[in-house]
């Protein structure tokens, strides 16, 4: 019989509050409003936590868990994977983050022209003894901005930029990847594509030329709708835009919402 060393004890006695794996890459299935389901490759951390009498975790046992679970890893068993996470390694706390690309086609607003567009996603969650199981989904939406006091201040023209909104919630029930873009894309000067020919570059120009905004508007329209939806029961939404005439960023962020004991559905 083989010495199993991780459970033997260890004199320190110094609990660990998260040990495991990280950047495991790993096939999953989630939930396409158009298509009913997409496969993607996520890359996914799982944590447990160690009580100091034991030297150490069995690693081996978080990827063997995700190889049994493989049938139900859609998303929406979250919760049981968190609690397979406790059973299987003797824990009193799980935590796994699973990070993922999401792609969309999307159609060039004049010529139609089909193109993907790849947007970043997270599904946060944590189980414990105290608190239960807590979700947080995060999606991040690509989009550009046109600078209001350029656009004032300026005899011809306006500086624009690329950005970036992340957002984060909590909710009471089932939400579409989609609808959260769709929502943060609606509170940008203009949204981003893949594919554009002459007719749409001159399209978004004049789209987002006429609909200037600041960091400080994008946040706070997204903020204004998510107050209105009683759905929404917690959200941090931060605007990043990588400016075409400074050497930095601008940024701003809100966060609002009570942070229930226990999480929402997954959205995917």
């Amino acid at each position: 019989m083989m010495i199993d060393i991780q459970s033997q004890r260890d004199d320190r006695n110094i609990p660990i509050d998260k040990v495991g794996i990280k950047n495991l890459r790993y096939p999953i299935t989630v939930r396409d409003r158009r298509n009913g389901r997409q496969h993607t490759v996520a890359s996914i951390n799982m944590y447990v936590d160690l009580p100091g009498k034991y030297k150490g975790t069995h690693m081996s046992r978080f990827v063997e868990l995700l190889h049994i679970i493989r049938p139900e890893i859609s998303l929406d068993k979250f919760a049981h994977i968190l609690e397979q996470m406790k059973a299987h390694l003797d824990a009193a706390s799980a935590h796994i983050e699973i990070s993922f690309p999401y792609f969309i086609e999307k159609k060039a607003p004049v010529s139609d022209s089909p193109g993907l567009l790849d947007y970043s996603c997270k599904l946060i969650g944590v189980s414990d003894s105290s608190d239960g199981i807590d979700i947080v989904s995060e999606v991040t939406v690509p989009i550009s901005s046109v600078c209001p006091c350029s656009k004032e201040i300026s005899d011809v023209g306006a500086h624009n930029q690329r950005g970036e909104v992340r957002l984060r919630t909590r909710f009471k029930r089932f939400i579409w990847i989609e609808d959260v873009i769709e929502l943060v894309e609606g509170c940008a000067s203009c949204e981003v594509y893949s594919v554009l020919k002459r007719v749409d570059e001159k399209c978004v120009t004049e789209r987002g030329y006429n609909n200037p905004k600041f960091v400080e508007d994008v946040v706070r329209d997204i903020a204004a709708k998510l107050l209105e939806d009683q759905n929404i029961t917690w959200f941090s939404v931060s605007a990043e835009n990588f400016e075409s005439i400074h050497n930095h960023s601008a940024y701003a962020s809100i966060t609002r919402g009570e942070n229930p004991n226990a999480g929402a559905e997954s959205i995917i």
